[in-house]
């Protein structure tokens, strides 16, 4: 069960880009169950249809295949819906590293087409995910919302023009636009494979197979990893608050608590073992250290809590447990 928010209106209509991907679908469950009109726009490039199977043909959704590349098809997505939840994204720093061209005409041309159709339809309020690589290589711990670093990588540049498009337009146009941080999100249907897989799935189906993950560098390097539900629930939060103050900012959205890479991968081989006692056998490798990568990430999320009400109910150990159960019921076929 996906958490509801009883402050958000049933009545009210919501599009959901990137909708049949990792988040954007589980964003998409939630609003259906709280009785929402969903709409989504998804191209398929990152997300899977079987992403939406759980409520395809549920009677308030609908689905529009088209790219936030195209300005056309963002009017069209935009038209009638109250609100915008922004999800659509090339992510990974690695792929904007080999490929910065295509990041930036999706992360920053696709997101201002975005915004502009929201303008042009009326939209409500325009939430969007942001970024934790944002901070680039500021060190301070925890990361606070208004002291930000240098961008380590295109991908983060990316993001943050995105933080800096939607604090214009809320000045020049008056609209409503919420920026959420997002810190290392993990938990039901993320991807395990392919070049760009984020590391927890990906460790997940190797530890399964029985082979050895690598982990990048010595392992001591850190991340306030992010259970969905925790998402989930900032992003209703951002719709529902009737707060004047929380609009027009951005937020982080985590835990609040930072977990190595390997202490991660020892939790993660305690809970796999609970299905297979083979897993905890399973020796870990490092390899060189990634590019562009930071070496500890934590956050504040006072901010949130403050202006939101925003109260995580996941930290690493509960998170983990639910996305091990996930993937070992949903994961057999693929290995």
């Amino acid at each position: 069960m996906q958490p509801s928010s009883p402050g958000l209106d049933p009545n009210t209509s919501v599009l959901v880009t990137g909708g049949a991907g990792f988040i954007g679908s589980n964003l998409c469950e939630a609003l259906l169950q709280n009785g929402n009109t969903v709409r989504c726009l998804d191209n398929f490039a990152t997300g899977k249809p079987e992403n939406m199977d759980a409520f395809r043909d549920h009677p308030k959704f609908s689905f529009i295949e088209g790219d936030i590349c195209n300005a056309e098809t963002c009017q069209q997505a935009c038209r009638g819906m109250d609100y915008v939840l922004h999800q659509a994204a090339l992510g990974s720093v690695p792929r904007s590293i080999k490929d910065p061209v295509t990041s930036n005409d999706v992360n920053v041309g696709g997101f201002l087409n975005m915004l502009v159709a929201a303008r042009d339809q009326g939209v409500k309020r325009f939430v969007y995910a942001a970024s934790s690589s944002t901070y680039g290589d500021s060190e301070k711990l925890p990361k606070v919302e208004d002291e930000i670093g240098k961008p380590l990588s295109p991908y983060a540049i990316t993001k943050y023009v995105n933080e800096l498009y939607a604090e214009v337009f809320s000045r020049t146009y008056g609209m409503q636009t919420i920026g959420l941080r997002y810190f290392n999100v993990f938990g039901r249907k993320q991807d395990p494979n392919g070049a760009y897989a984020a590391v927890i799935p990906k460790f997940v189906i190797q530890l399964m197979k029985h082979q050895s993950p690598t982990i990048n560098g010595d392992g001591t390097f850190s991340r306030d990893f992010t259970y969905i539900d925790n998402v989930i629930q900032a992003n209703l939060l951002c719709l529902a608050t009737t707060n004047p103050e929380a609009v027009n900012q951005v937020y982080n959205v985590a835990y609040g608590e930072r977990t190595s890479l390997n202490e991660l991968t020892e939790l993660l081989k305690k809970y796999l073992s609970a299905f297979d006692p083979e897993i905890g056998k399973v020796e870990i490798v490092h390899g060189p250290e990634r590019l562009g990568d930071i070496p500890h990430s934590l956050a504040s999320v006072d901010k949130a809590r403050s202006l939101l009400g925003y109260a995580p109910e996941f930290d690493i150990n509960r998170g983990l447990q639910q996305a091990v159960s996930w993937y070992w019921e949903n994961l057999q076929v693929a290995i």
